[in-house]
């Protein structure tokens, strides 16, 4: 697909469009397929989907500076509300498209599977080398948080904070500018 006839189908397309970046190559572009296409399935009619080949649309990519695949944008009335890689659950594809047709970012969004694992796997060891090597009251705080921002989407005082403290930041930017 060329630049300028993806452009075109973003800005003119009356529902809202999701854009899967993929290859052929990918593994997990290939693992990520079956649950991608249960859940455009679902949005059907609401939601329409683009598929892109990586590897034969080069110019598209560089134009919506994507760095790796997967990659999934979803654009309302041409303009992007979200952008995810890597490889996605359902449930974060459910969330992805949802978000996409109501064209608004959801206020707590899921951090992806791999991060999780990286966050609760480092805070365990900041734990661990606070409490058996230094007894640092600090550092076992920082793995706690560490841990804590790799659930934080689980929580439900997040939950209920989250969207109120962005509305806050919404109008102070608002008053600023």
């Amino acid at each position: 697909m060329k630049k300028l006839e993806f452009e075109r189908k973003i800005k003119h397309n009356p529902r809202p469009v999701v854009v899967d970046l993929w290859a052929p190559w990918c593994s997990p572009c290939r693992a990520m397929a079956p649950a991608f296409k249960e859940v455009s399935q679902k949005y059907a009619g609401k939601v329409d989907v683009i598929k892109i080949n990586a590897d034969e649309s080069p110019t598209v990519l560089k134009s919506l500076n994507v760095m790796s695949i997967p990659t999934v944008i979803g654009f309302s009335g041409g303009n992007e509300v979200l952008r995810r890689s890597g490889l996605q659950t359902s449930g974060m594809l459910d969330i992805f498209f949802e978000a996409t047709l109501n064209g608004e970012k959801p206020a707590v969004l899921p951090p992806a599977p791999a991060t999780r694992i990286i966050r609760t796997i480092l805070g365990v060891a900041l734990l661990l080398v606070g409490w058996l090597r230094f007894d640092s009251i600090l550092l076992m705080v920082l793995g706690g948080l560490v841990v804590f921002s790799g659930y934080y989407d689980r929580c439900p005082i997040m939950r209920a904070l989250l969207p109120r403290l962005r509305n806050l930041f919404r109008r102070q930017k608002q008053a600023e500018g």
